[in-house]
């Protein structure tokens, strides 16, 4: 592409070769196309390269490197000095953006210049594309940032579109953060300017074991506290308190993963997903079968009408 175009996709991979196609094809089919896709392999031993260049070869917008693994944030960064749009559009290889996202977002950051950074709401799916629940975080400037200087990302990360200038002015992504890098750029860019979710859902986020979050939690929760200790630092704040201790993926440990599928199979039932409670309700009496609650949402599932409206789950932490 030669001439600048309005929105820069950036994107980094590793090992997402199993989600890569649905996340691509979704991210290419937007209502709003003047966009290029910022795309790079951060040394995947997956066929994730070879995907990659299918799709590069068949769309002159998608400008793809692949080369060794350097890690999250500083391929992030790289995509950003890549990127030529106005605006950025966050996306990872295992999501999937519905298809007038792009145009959504960019309709509420052109009609509110004073807004830098905008997500929206977006459910949460599992690996094999359950639905699990519907997450509505708020849309006002002053709720979003109480969220996040407690610790919680209110600005889906992948489902984030913001101003390349004011990214800039924020000092794009800090290398020191290996993890919760997002936490910590919503905190920089909510000082230079207000951020904002539209009230509608704009992805499908893909919960699964080789995600980030799955399988550095604890570090997440480190990284996330000392994001928020350094904004109320920046901020003057002396009473800051960090809630986002509790990990929001299941851990290795029995326990864990007994409670996280009685939760996401719950989401599942209220959300009306009948698939995905009978799925995490069979889940939870395998891993813990002498346990009363696996058996009662296998029950729910199995025999109760489902809810004509969904019930949220929490914030993501």
């Amino acid at each position: 592409m030669s001439r600048v175009p309005t929105i820069s996709l950036v994107m980094s991979v590793y090992n997402a070769g199993r989600f890569l196609r649905p996340a691509m094809e979704s991210v290419l089919a937007q209502t709003y196309g003047d966009v290029e896709y910022v795309v790079i392999d951060d040394g995947s031993t997956d066929d994730s390269p070879k995907v990659l260049r299918e799709y590069a070869g068949r769309d002159s917008r998608v400008r793809l490197t692949c080369r060794e693994n350097r890690g999250l944030t500083v391929t992030l960064n790289e995509a950003l000095g890549q990127a030529r749009g106005e605006f950025v559009a966050r996306m990872d290889g295992d999501d999937i953006s519905l298809p007038d996202r792009f145009e959504t977002q960019l309709a509420a950051l052109r009609a509110d210049p004073s807004l830098v950074c905008v997500g929206g709401h977006f459910e949460l799916i599992d690996e094999k594309g359950r639905l699990l629940t519907r997450l509505r975080p708020p849309t006002d400037d002053p709720s979003i940032q109480k969220l996040l200087l407690a610790g919680h990302t209110a600005i889906c990360h992948p489902a984030a579109m913001m101003r390349r200038d004011a990214v800039s002015r924020a000092g794009n992504y800090d290398p020191y953060f290996k993890t919760t890098q997002d936490l910590d750029l919503w905190l920089r860019l909510g000082e230079v300017g207000r951020l904002g979710n539209v009230p509608k859902v704009v992805l499908q986020f893909r919960q699964h074991g080789g995600s980030v979050s799955e399988t550095k939690r604890e570090e997440q929760r480190r990284f996330g506290r000392e994001a928020c200790e350094r904004a109320w630092k920046r901020r003057g704040i002396t009473d800051g308190k960090f809630e986002a201790d509790e990990p929001w993926r299941p851990g290795p440990d029995r326990a864990s993963r007994h409670a996280f599928a009685l939760r996401y199979g719950w989401w599942g039932f209220n959300s009306g997903a009948r698939n995905t409670a009978l799925a995490y309700g069979a889940k939870a009496v395998r891993i813990a079968p002498w346990k009363t609650a696996g058996w009662k949402l296998l029950g729910a599932a199995l025999v109760k009408p489902m809810p004509h409206i969904d019930t949220p789950g929490a914030l993501t932490s």
